[in-house]
């Protein structure tokens, strides 16, 4: 079964390709020469060990579930998987990837859950100072933590730590479990994730990448900018200390920083506000196939 909203003549969309592949990359490109370089990066390397979509699966464009491609060229698309021939235009077999797909219902689930809840703001990220409480095993040795293990500790148990989202909370150290608010798990995850949550936010590209190639990659990219940019935010506000990097502290344990910190995660809760509509769209249309 294909959904098909609208064709795109064979310039148009080869036009569409290559502005998204120098989009991607423009983005990976430092991403990639450190690599060559065998350097590593405390911040943008989680963009691709965590969220483990290659920059060239990245790179690869589709037009998404409802888009039919016309043109000799498109042909070549038969040859991957889920793209089929109707009516002289290659297109989506949009019944093929929903029954290989059972993740579809689950993240539809899960968007419309986190879209339908007010945004909580205020946990500060303290979810990272968490991952370090108490012990002197840290992720990213090769930096210093701004305040010292003995610091860090105080900033945690100064604050109400409540994360809400559960990868989050899987890396938290013993000693720190117990001080959080919240006991979340990979089944109440749809109960809890809502939409002022970094990571949640974030999480909207993992979500994007898993359903391509029925998403379209603009919207793929745009869901992967928006977790860029709340990486930062989120190693900003953390122990670490960053400035040899480029990234001025976000001090999260005075007034100022806390404000600083909120006023970001509002702004990034608007933009994955949108990016989830999106995704939830695209999630309805290939149910409704």
């Amino acid at each position: 079964m294909t959904i098909t909203r609208n064709a795109l003549a064979e310039a148009e969309w080869r036009e569409r390709a290559h502005r998204h592949e120098a989009r991607v990359d423009a983005l990976v490109a430092d991403h990639l020469r450190r690599r060559r370089e065998g350097v590593r990066h405390p911040v943008e390397d989680f963009l691709f060990t965590y969220y483990n979509l290659k920059p060239s699966q990245l790179r690869r464009w589709h037009p998404g579930a409802g888009t039919a491609l016309l043109g000799q060229g498109a042909r070549v698309r038969l040859d991957e998987r889920f793209y089929t021939e109707a009516d002289g235009a290659v297109v989506l077999d949009a019944g093929a990837f929903v029954d290989a797909r059972p993740v579809l219902g689950f993240v539809e689930r899960l968007l419309e859950s986190v879209a339908s809840r007010p945004a909580h703001l205020g946990c500060f990220g303290l979810h990272e100072w968490a991952m370090v409480y108490r012990t002197t095993e840290v992720r990213h040795g090769q930096v210093p933590l701004r305040l010292g293990h003995a610091g860090t500790d105080r900033v945690v148990e100064s604050h109400r730590v409540q994360c809400s989202h559960f990868d989050a909370y899987r890396f938290f150290t013993e000693p720190a479990r117990p001080l959080n608010t919240l006991r979340p798990t990979r089944e109440t995850q749809s109960d809890l994730d809502q939409p002022g949550c970094l990571h949640a936010n974030m999480d909207l590209y993992k979500w994007a990448y898993k359903l391509a190639p029925a998403v379209p990659s603009e919207l793929v990219v745009d869901c992967f900018e928006l977790s860029k940019d709340i990486r930062v935010l989120d190693m900003r506000a953390s122990p670490y200390d960053l400035a040899d990097w480029g990234y001025p502290p976000v001090r999260i344990e005075t007034a100022e920083g806390k404000a600083e910190y909120m006023a970001a995660q509002s702004a990034f809760a608007e933009r994955g506000a949108d990016l989830r509509e999106r995704l939830l769209r695209v999630c309805r249309e290939l149910r409704d196939a």
